[in-house]
């Protein structure tokens, strides 16, 4: 099947969606503009969808009556940076900008939209269509708790995202483990105030919170296998009232990262252990809040061969780059993936000769638009090439 010819002459529209998109970016669960942006292109295609009403998702769908149901996903919702570029699609909303290219998921998978319901006598399974809000904070899960994957239930789901470290027309995937969880650390370190000329008439918090800091970074290097990857990072501490009072109370925040489930529970078991032995010795006490974060992202095998062989068919074998290590970023579709087999990989849009080589997260993030084509394409063969 030459999906290069069902996609002819979408790629001005795809790079016009992806501005008009980018003009309007909104922070997580507030992407009004855009959920209506959305629907306009939608009905614009004549394809049905459905809104829900605690979320800003969207969910189109072609149902052909099939026994089998694929989703495509893409999220919506766009940073709090101010964007430096200098560009006629600029962002007109001061302080947020799509610095991680969700602009560009969101007009690929409505590009997909449009190429697979024109073209839906050729289809073999029902499609849906997830536009997901709030993938920065971790939102996915409120789409499943919503119904997103019944009514008719999903068999498998396959997403995307653009990264500015892999030149365009090459793509990026790993079997497996692909990327990390998530879990947000709260310590409140408490201590007893007292005079800096007479420290051992108080507790000094900063005292406990300093050494806590260096110890837990220990169940890394001494509990945690070598082969294995995990990371203990704190990113910010607060505390203190003088530069000569023993410090009473000291707040650190920071981020468990794990990539499977034996090694995310013995390391939290290990900072509970220590926060409250710590605590003991200094004469102080350790108040320790975890909050779960995003599972990891577990890439199912036999669909990480499906993109792989027809991506290879589309760009050429050399234009798939295997991932052997995992890294510990996340990725929000790990909620999708704990309840259906799936898939999640990188396409490039880095060009050194359009100066889009800058990262996600970055004010000068943007995209080489060629990637849009070559995204849609990607989606439409995968789900083409599904019985």
């Amino acid at each position: 099947m030459d999906i290069e010819k069902l996609c002819s002459g979408i790629n001005d529209w795809l790079i016009n969606v992806r501005r008009d998109l980018h003009k309007t970016p909104e922070l997580g669960l507030k992407e009004f503009e855009t959920k209506e942006k959305i629907k306009k292109y939608l009905d614009e295609i004549g394809i049905s969808y459905t809104e829900y009403k605690n979320t800003t998702a969207i969910v189109a769908q072609i149902n052909g009556g099939f026994e089998k149901t694929v989703a495509l996903r893409a999220d919506i919702d766009a940073l709090p940076i101010d964007e430096e570029l200098d560009l006629d699609y600029k962002s007109q909303n001061p302080g947020v900008m799509h610095a991680c290219g969700h602009d560009a998921h969101t007009a690929i998978l409505l590009g997909a939209c449009k190429v697979l319901y024109e073209n839906r006598d050729l289809l073999k399974v029902n499609v849906k269509f997830f536009f997901q809000p709030g993938e920065e904070i971790g939102a996915g899960k409120y789409m499943i708790e919503e119904g997103c994957l019944e009514n008719p239930k999903v068999d498998m789901i396959f997403g995307l995202h653009v990264g500015s470290h892999i030149k365009t027309r090459y793509i990026e995937i790993k079997k497996g483990t692909a990327a990390a969880s998530t879990d947000r650390l709260i310590l409140k370190v408490l201590g007893k105030n007292g005079h800096g000329a007479y420290p051992h008439e108080g507790v000094d918090a900063i005292v406990i919170a300093s050494y806590l800091v260096t110890a837990l970074q220990s169940i890394i290097s001494r509990n945690i296998d070598p082969t294995d990857s995990a990371v203990i990072s704190f990113g910010k501490i607060e505390g203190g009232h003088k530069g000569n009072i023993i410090c009473d109370e000291v707040k650190l925040t920071g981020t468990l990262r794990t990539l499977n489930e034996d090694t995310r529970h013995l390391i939290k078991e290990k900072i509970k252990a220590m926060c409250e032995n710590v605590s003991i010795g200094f004469g102080g006490k350790v108040d320790l809040e975890i909050i779960p974060g995003i599972p990891s992202l577990v890439n199912t095998s036999e669909l990480v061969d499906l993109v792989v062989k027809n991506t290879s068919e589309l760009l050429g074998c050399d234009k798939v780059l295997k991932k052997e290590k995992s890294p510990l970023g996340a990725e929000d579709f790990a909620w999708f993936l704990q309840k259906v087999p799936g898939v999640f990989f990188n396409i490039g849009c880095g060009n050194e000769d359009k100066n889009t080589t800058y990262p996600i997260h970055n004010s000068k993030f943007n995209i080489d638009e060629d990637c849009l084509l070559i995204g849609t394409m990607i989606h439409v063969k995968n789900i083409l090439s599904i019985s």
